[in-house]
């Protein structure tokens, strides 16, 4: 009878707890947040891998932004953008798989109450309450690299996805992600649910069956409702990509989409009002760390643009243009997203990019 009485207050005391677990203290998590976290033997909340910091909620005034990083190395300045407009109140870090790392990198960084992840890797977790209020009570939300296609799996139509579009919309906290994070803060997304896709892939056949594209059917944030983001952008030749998607939304919605697409060690930090600057680990003697806004033309239709048919987009070779921004720590030039308007820019250099027989080209205007 003891024995009974004592394993069921185990059992629930490990369930539900009086409070939330604390990860290792504070640190460097490093790298992309796939470290060797170290998850709390028991989770107090559904989906909870730890928490560093206050374990009580506690409610600050926010100051909105987005932030669309492009993978590899996490940008620090990015991350301290979104932390000062968290107002120091509580971060929440999603992600469908991998570890805690993000706890202490992140809280390393500048004064927050508290960083916690979530894993939600499933419907169900996503359809959690708890899960859903976690989210909702987050003064900054953070979404993890990963693959896009199980957060539109596990995410999308949730309570999950509903509570990412409160902070968005109506909190108006700021909201970051990075990599398979970044592809879905965009209103047209790619969603890689049939595999990735290559420029030259995509440029040989606009229409191959790996080039699957959504229409803001998920996350809805402010200003980038005709918008579809791109990461790893220069490190993993994605040029040719992007114009194909640019492409296929024109074709099949005809919509004349805009692009924002980051390299790594690249964040595209876009505050409440509209106006993006390039936070990263720029280079002059390494070719990366830029920020791409593209700008299709609605009068500028592909001339080629067919199933199994190498892309042909040239307009006089002045298919579409581009305004390109490099990284700096503390920011580097300026953007307008809601006019993308190339007078008004500033710190970088407008191109005209085109395709003729599936290669892309560009020159500086």
């Amino acid at each position: 009878m003891i024995r009974s009485l004592l394993f069921t207050i185990c059992c629930l005391t490990s369930l539900y707890g009086c409070s939330k677990t604390s990860s290792p203290s504070p640190g460097n998590g490093g790298g992309n947040g796939n470290g060797n976290g170290n998850p709390p033997a028991t989770a107090r909340r559904p989906a909870s891998l730890g928490i560093v910091g206050d374990t009580a909620d506690v409610t600050k005034p926010v100051n909105g932004g987005i932030v669309l990083m492009g993978g590899g190395t996490d940008v620090d300045a990015a991350f301290k953008w979104m932390i000062e407009r968290s107002g120091g109140g509580d971060v929440v870090i999603i992600r469908a798989s991998g570890t805690d790392a993000y706890n202490p990198y992140v809280y390393g960084l500048g004064t927050v109450n508290s960083v916690e992840t979530l894993k939600i890797d499933s419907r169900e977790l996503a359809n959690n309450d708890t899960v859903a209020a976690t989210i909702r009570n987050a003064e900054m939300l953070f979404i993890a690299g990963g693959d896009q296609s199980d957060y539109m799996r596990y995410w999308r139509g949730t309570k999950t996805g509903d509570a990412i579009n409160y902070l968005l919309n109506e909190k108006k906290a700021p909201v970051g992600g990075t990599s398979a994070g970044c592809a879905i803060l965009s209103g047209l997304y790619y969603s890689g649910e049939n595999g990735g896709v290559t420029s030259d892939e995509a440029l040989q056949n606009p229409f191959i069956n790996t080039i699957t594209l959504y229409n803001n059917d998920f996350v809805k944030a402010p200003r980038l409702s005709n918008v579809i983001a791109d990461q790893h952008f220069l490190t993993r030749g994605r040029e040719g990509r992007s114009i194909v998607f640019l492409g296929r939304i024109l074709k099949d919605w005809n919509i004349a989409a805009k692009g924002i697409a980051a390299d790594e060690r690249t964040a595209v930090c876009i505050d409440k009002d509209g106006m993006a600057k390039v936070y990263g680990d720029y280079s002059a003697t390494r070719p990366y760390s830029y920020a791409y806004f593209i700008m299709p033309d609605a009068g500028k239709q592909p001339e080629v643009f067919q199933a199994g048919k190498k892309v042909t987009w040239s307009n006089n070779k002045q298919a579409l243009a581009v305004y390109e921004i490099p990284a700096n720590v503390n920011g580097g030039g300026t953007f307008n997203i809601n006019t993308f308007n190339t007078i008004a820019a500033s710190g970088g250099k407008l191109y005209w990019w085109w395709v003729e027989d599936g290669v892309v080209n560009k020159k500086e205007q």
